[in-house]
């Protein structure tokens, strides 16, 4: 399947649109409520639509508080798990990404902490961003329920794109601490194609539903 995303730079006036593929269907249907703490089906609900890319969407049902820099150890030039190549099964672990893949760094970052608003709906009644002071990328992020016990770990794995320049994750992991279980968003070692930024856009008729449905294959 796929997903197509219409982002608007206020998600509060004007919310996202978006459309689903279903290869099983080959139809393109409107996707509703693709927002806030809305289960994404493929992550097996262990991620919702805000935590796409460790935070994505708007950010009007929270309180956010700036607390300062901290030094921490973040996931950070990461190119070893990301090599062509390199089996899925050598990159997932039972219950976390292979340590021996992973490489660490000393950063300073920037701690941001959300605090659900009284009257607000959102699986998160808190959550805590460790954003990197060199590339604004959030590295590490903590999620906790409703009794304020930390429940879920976002990590974004960091990696320079020379060919940008830039920073960005190569994938990110997302772990339930409660049900033991993770998530994985952004593996593509195995794939004949990979993650390609390219300002080459065929035709303004590219990000329509219609070519949505003309690029999915069954």
């Amino acid at each position: 399947g796929a997903i197509l995303v219409h982002e608007t730079l206020n998600q509060i006036i004007n919310p996202r649109n978006g459309w689903g593929y279903n290869a099983g269907q080959r139809r393109v249907r409107r996707a509703p409520n693709l927002g806030y703490d809305s289960p994404i089906a493929a992550a097996d609900n262990l991620r919702t639509a805000d935590d796409t890319d460790i935070f994505n969407g708007a950010l009007d049902r929270y309180n956010w508080t700036y607390e300062g820099k901290r030094e921490i150890y973040i996931p950070y030039n990461n190119y070893e798990i990301a090599q062509e190549g390199l089996s899925y099964s050598e990159i997932l672990g039972k219950t976390h990404l292979n340590p021996d893949l992973m490489r660490w760094e000393l950063h300073r970052v920037h701690v941001v902490t959300a605090t659900l608003k009284d009257g607000e709906r959102h699986i998160y009644a808190k959550r805590r961003f460790y954003v990197d002071e060199d590339s604004w990328n959030t590295a590490l992020l903590d999620q906790y329920d409703g009794r304020g016990e930390l429940w879920r770990v976002s990590m974004g794995v960091l990696k320079n794109y020379y060919e940008l320049p830039g920073t960005w994750t190569a994938l990110e992991a997302f772990h339930d601490l409660q049900a033991r279980r993770y998530h994985v968003q952004g593996l593509d070692t195995e794939e004949q194609n990979t993650t390609v930024f390219t300002d080459d856009v065929p035709n303004k008729r590219y990000f329509s539903p219609a070519s949505l449905r003309r690029r999915s294959v069954r």
